[in-house]
């Protein structure tokens, strides 16, 4: 399931929403003078990319966290660690 919302995300033809966002005016300043220095076209694509990280992050985090407590619970009972680590790395590389 992770894969193919992935493979949506990565799409160019994506349905695009406009939101209106109230930023304090300091915040924007940032935002201005930090999107050149990594590259990027403007202060929009930089909060986007902000959100996007942060966003990705905690998909992680909460669509791992029940894997990450089933591989825990299994190493108590005495499954060896290198075949969770197997099983870990083949999950990981399949979502």
């Amino acid at each position: 399931m992770r894969s193919e919302r992935l493979k949506k995300r990565l799409s160019k033809d994506r349905p695009m929403t406009t939101i209106t966002l109230r930023i304090p005016v300091d915040v924007v300043e940032s935002l201005k003078e930090i999107a050149p220095l990594k590259g990027l076209s403007g202060y929009q694509t930089l909060l986007k990319s902000y959100i996007s990280e942060g966003l990705r992050r905690d998909e992680g985090q909460f669509t791992h966290g029940s894997t990450d407590r089933l591989i825990a619970a299994l190493r108590k009972r005495g499954i060896p660690d290198a075949v969770l680590d197997d099983v870990a790395r083949e999950l990981a590389t399949s979502a």
